[in-house]
């Protein structure tokens, strides 16, 4: 603090004391002291931006009211301590409401009042500024850079996340599992204009049927067995910032009606209480199962599914975005090696022909924990297709023992190897050892009528 000294202005017309109010502050040098007899002439420097002013609340010009008011007008940073001699709590209390930090009053201890109020001051800084830096650094995290790929499934993903940031219409966010839907809400709630607020994310599948209603929007003491304190529900935590539902497939049903209700009259009413509160906060969704089916069959209400749509993201399995697969185990690849110390893995071609032609049914999750296990398995500076384990004999059907004629089995193996080899025609004809034309001709066959 000595290179930029903590600047404390004093006001105060009684001489006594405030040489006693300097001399306290001016015990600790990393306190650079100054003090003034009027509102006015205080005024005059508040330019300067003190980081706190010790106020006499009774003053030859005005009173510490009126001036508070003038000073958060002003910088409402700049941290203000009222002092009087008179300790009343109305008063006390109306100028705290205004912005004062402290009350003080002007009594034998009132040095350590003073000393503790700007230790406060002091300690409540740095911890903004630690809260800051923390959603800084997770702002840079949850950037676009967090979504790789660059094939034309993930383009419309990133047109789409674009389309949501500028205003407060829910999200809907649709893909198998492991295809990466928290990441998604969390890089929509940190490059919106909800991201100085929380990030709430809650995870349907999780929660018991009976504690649903509890967990999202809070109970009072003594609503039901149990409830031995106040509850603060998942609606309120988010408020001002957003409240990822994931897996909202599994809500049940009866909470669903009451999550309808919250969402149209934006107010929740805890579980045992009356009191209705307001919320403000963005909804985002996720889901791994086709939400109108669900409607279909009775199992997830109709109006709810409308209210909630709102903008809605589809993330493609990895098996539709294969030439990003390389990228994505560049990238975890770099990402492993940093927070382990380790140098960083090239791939050779052989593993990168098997990571291309796996399914991945665990998608970008599974992608990931193969290649974090591939480099620890290997021994060398570059991964080798034996590093990458995999088990094709999940990817591939059992032709064998199904009862289908050549003509299907010949379809069926070229669409394997299709899948396989990226739709590579020219690679599948040589791995087949058949003319390139007979694998159009087969391909056009499977989109033919028999």
């Amino acid at each position: 603090m000595t290179d930029n000294p903590f600047l404390i202005f004093v006001v105060e017309d009684n001489d006594w004391y405030k040489r006693l109010i300097v001399h306290c502050f001016e015990s600790n040098p990393d306190f650079k002291v100054e003090s003034f007899e009027t509102g006015e002439a205080l005024l005059q420097q508040i330019g300067r931006n003190p980081d706190v002013v010790s106020l006499d609340y009774r003053l030859p010009d005005m009173l510490g009211d009126v001036l508070l008011d003038k000073i958060k007008k002003h910088n409402a940073e700049i941290e203000v301590l009222i002092v009087s001699e008179q300790e009343d709590v109305e008063t006390a209390v109306d100028l705290l409401r205004k912005g004062a930090f402290d009350y003080i009053v002007k009594e034998k201890d009132i040095r350590n009042k003073l000393l503790n109020s700007v230790k406060h001051i002091i300690d409540n800084r740095g911890l903004r500024k630690e809260i800051q830096t923390l959603r800084k650094e997770v702002r840079n995290k949850y950037n676009f850079s967090q979504i790789i790929g660059d094939s034309p499934e993930i383009k419309k993903v990133f047109d789409m996340i674009t389309k949501s940031l500028d205003t407060n219409i829910n999200v809907s966010i649709t893909g198998e599992t492991g295809t990466g839907k928290e990441v998604t809400a969390k890089t929509i709630h940190y490059n919106s204009k909800f991201h100085k607020g929380p990030f709430v994310p809650v995870n349907m599948a999780a929660i018991p049927a009976e504690l649903m209603e509890s967990e999202l929007f809070g109970h009072e003491k003594g609503a039901f067995t149990g409830a031995i304190t106040r509850r603060i529900g998942k609606f309120e935590q988010a408020n001002g910032g957003t409240l990822f539902l994931d897996e909202i497939g599994e809500m049940d049903v009866n909470v669903q009606a009451k999550l309808l209700r919250v969402l149209q009259e934006k107010e929740v009413v805890r579980v045992g209480g009356e009191k209705a509160i307001a919320i403000d906060c963005r909804i985002i969704t996720a889901t791994n199962v086709n939400l109108l089916d669900e409607v279909n069959e009775k199992r997830f209400r109709e109006d709810l599914y409308y209210r909630i749509k709102g903008i809605p993201i589809h993330l493609p399995p990895l098996r539709e975005r294969r030439t990003d697969i390389l990228l994505l185990s560049q990238y975890f690849i770099k990402k492993f090696c940093q927070d382990n110390g380790m140098p960083i893995k090239t791939i050779s071609e052989e593993a990168r022909e098997k990571l291309m032609s796996y399914t991945w049914h665990g998608n970008i999750r599974e992608l990931k924990s193969t290649i974090e296990l591939a480099i620890v398995m290997s021994a060398d500076s570059e991964l080798s297709a034996s590093d990458i384990m995999v088990d094709f004999r999940e990817a591939s059907p059992d032709l064998l023992g199904q009862d289908i004629t050549l003509r299907e089995y010949n379809r069926r193996i070229v669409d394997i190897y299709m899948n396989k080899y990226n739709n590579d025609t020219k690679v599948v004809a040589q791995k087949l050892d058949i003319g390139q034309t007979t694998v159009y001709r087969l391909l056009k066959e499977a989109n033919s009528e028999e």
